[in-house]
């Protein structure tokens, strides 16, 4: 691989090598103040910083009980921003999320807001409401803003979703659409902990101790967040990275072009969503490790987490139970790096 110099600008920028150097320490104090609640995970919590400098959502994969809830909500308090949670249950109706118009005798018709009306929104089990209500929060999702009436409402800045799947259940669970998978940024897989982690997690946890007895210090605001995603954006990216990132997301539409073996369990290759998304999040993650450009390896250090939702797998892939993971780990190793 090239010299990682071959990246850089061909004019030096100090003032954004300085806000880099800057976001570098504050991401370090968002990370140190999460532990004290957060055990391990360290690659989850990374994921939903990139994420939120990124202006996107996150689905998390998991089983009961590996903080998934409480992750989001350390990461709000620690922003000083607004946290609600939604539980999805097949009862659930649209406008349990986003809220109704309702009528009082002297004040007439008014809006209530949903739920969906803050800053970090957890919505649990997503799956295990129907496509309807599914549906209702993916828009907000992706407009920013949700109608109640006939009234449309903006939804607070920031807005991170983070929505949960439960891997082991099926019964009484709706699939969620491709098409409403791919307006995610990040698709994570929460694991177990390590025994060492668990160790810790005895002594140090939410069950035992009050969420309050941590006592949580703000690190980040919600201000910040705001201006870091404008900064995201400064961070240089060779015209050669920009090419190879074309090349990834072209090896998922075209995988004979660049000889992949997995490439025939591949129904449909991943969309733009996606060569947007490594354009964005390889920029985060170069801010996120102290770069003010982006390399390959930082591009491909991101790359399972935009694409292993996007991919869709042939019915030949389903029944031999091919990970995405896997054809994603071959087109990183037959897509050239320039």
């Amino acid at each position: 691989m090239p010299n990682q110099d071959s990246y850089k600008r061909s004019s030096p920028n100090k003032e954004l090598d300085n806000t880099v150097k800057q976001y570098q320490k504050q991401f370090s104090d968002i990370k140190e103040e999460l532990a004290r609640m957060i055990v391990g995970q360290t690659d989850i919590i990374d994921s939903m910083i990139l994420a939120l400098i990124c202006n996107g959502h996150v689905l998390v994969e998991g089983v009961p009980g590996i903080a998934k809830t409480l992750t989001v909500r350390t990461l709000a308090n620690v922003t000083n921003s607004q946290f609600s949670r939604i539980q999805f249950t097949p009862d659930l109706l649209p406008t349990d999320i986003i809220g109704i118009t309702t009528y009082e005798e002297g004040r007439g018709f008014y809006s209530v807001k949903g739920p969906v009306f803050a800053n970090f929104v957890l919505a649990d089990e997503i799956n295990r409401a129907p496509p309807k209500v599914q549906s209702a929060l993916l828009e907000a999702m992706q407009e920013r803003q949700v109608t109640i009436g006939k009234e449309s409402f903006s939804l607070p800045n920031p807005f991170f979703v983070m929505a949960t799947q439960n891997p082991i259940e099926s019964l009484g669970t709706y699939k969620l659409p491709e098409a409403q998978i791919d307006r995610f940024l990040f698709k994570l897989q929460m694991k177990y902990p390590s025994a060492e982690d668990e160790l810790k997690i005895m002594h140090q946890n939410s069950t035992l101790k009050k969420f309050e007895d941590f006592n949580l210090k703000t690190v980040f605001t919600t201000d910040q967040i705001l201006t870091a995603q404008q900064d995201v954006k400064k961070i240089y990216m060779d015209k050669k990275v920009e090419k190879y990132i074309v090349g990834i997301v072209e090896a998922t539409r075209n995988p004979e072009k660049y000889n992949l073996t997995t490439g025939k369990y591949i129904e449909y290759g991943t969309s733009p969503r996606s060569t947007i998304a490594l354009y964005i999040t390889s920029k985060a993650y170069a801010l996120l490790n102290g770069k003010s450009f982006v390399t390959p390896m930082h591009v491909k250090a991101v790359a399972h987490n935009i694409l292993r939702h996007r991919i869709l797998l042939n019915y030949e892939g389903q029944a031999d139970e091919i990970s995405t993971d896997k054809i994603i780990d071959e087109i990183l190793r037959r897509v050239p790096v320039p």
